[in-house]
């Protein structure tokens, strides 16, 4: 079976929030849930500090513990990997939330359901790439198969990042990161 995920190049974001807003854009999210949130953190002190960005979405995890929480049934995985949500299905009871390692599950305040990233599944069968990826003017982003993307960009790849936890729930996302994030476990900064 393939397996969909995304691919992040910390050492090229920006934090510029451009994969941010497309996003919204593409799933018309009003004031409230962002599906990919882009913080920007610092670490050290004065003189030397060091700033760094983080652009994370839905993991599309091997075991989501989203969908083994959802008590309807309303989160799946596609046949390619995608871990997507049926609106239709949804309750609003916040399990998947909560269950979430990563908060990337939200409540949408305006319809009282939640929200995730789904990789703009209806996008990829039309040929696109997701709206984030497409959107990145700094080519941060990539996403396919999780085993041609590792072979594209090398084997120095990780699927967490100390400041978002341990993966255990075996993370789809491969990241390139900056040295600096891999020792921070500090607290974000508002830019």
């Amino acid at each position: 079976m393939t397996q969909i995920g995304f691919y992040y190049d910390q050492t090229r974001c920006a934090g510029c929030k451009t994969c941010q807003v497309a996003c919204k854009d593409k799933n018309r999210l009003g004031v409230g849930p962002v599906l990919r949130k882009v913080t920007s953190r610092q670490t050290g002190a004065y003189p030397a500090p060091k700033m760094y960005h983080v652009s994370a979405s839905c993991n599309h995890c091997e075991m989501p513990a989203c969908m083994a929480k959802c008590p309807t049934g309303a989160i799946d995985k596609n046949e390619d990997g995608a871990v997507v949500r049926d609106a239709e299905a949804c309750i609003g009871c916040s399990s998947c939330v909560n269950a979430c390692p990563y908060g990337h599950p939200q409540i949408d305040e305006v319809t009282g359901l939640s929200v995730k990233c789904d990789s703009c599944a209806e996008w990829r069968e039309a040929g696109y790439l997701p709206a984030c990826v497409e959107a990145c003017p700094y080519r941060a982003l990539d996403f396919g198969d999780v085993e041609e993307l590792a072979a594209k960009y090398g084997a120095d790849l990780v699927t967490i990042l100390p400041v978002l936890g341990e993966d255990t729930t075996g993370s789809h996302t491969l990241i390139k990161a900056r040295s600096v994030a891999l020792e921070d476990e500090g607290v974000p900064i508002i830019l």
